[in-house]
């Protein structure tokens, strides 16, 4: 197996995450997946970032309504649009609809210097 990355990856500026507004769309390789590349996403809320894998802790599928959509019409919880789940966006935990309790896979992010970056991790990969 190759060496893992862990350096932190670039995403995006600060200020392309306005609060509760689009996310910011990036992938990933899911090393528990058969390294498979896997949607993910970061949102920022209460001024913080967070990032998420882009699957619905009910059926693993992408949960946008529109790329880089995930918040309900109130811009508190992020939304799925398949199945109405309501996500707390600070911990991804579901408040609302078929798996209440569940969490959405968490990615490590932060901010700095005027821009967002992501950890990779012994599970979560940069595609190349």
């Amino acid at each position: 197996m190759s060496e893992l990355q862990l350096a932190p990856q670039t995403l995006c500026a600060s200020s392309a995450l306005a609060e509760a507004g689009d996310a910011h769309l990036f992938e990933v390789l899911d090393l528990r997946d058969a390294g498979r590349t896997a949607p993910a996403f970061v949102v920022r809320i209460d001024q913080q970032v967070r990032g998420y894998l882009n699957r619905c802790a009910h059926i693993p599928t992408e949960m946008d309504w529109q790329p880089g959509k995930f918040w309900d019409i109130e811009g508190r919880h992020l939304i799925c649009a398949v199945h109405g789940a309501l996500y707390e966006p600070h911990e991804g935990r579901c408040v609302s609809g078929p798996c209440p309790g569940a969490k959405l896979q968490a990615i490590r992010v932060s901010e700095a210097d005027g821009q967002v970056c992501w950890y990779p991790d012994e599970r979560f990969q940069p595609v190349f």
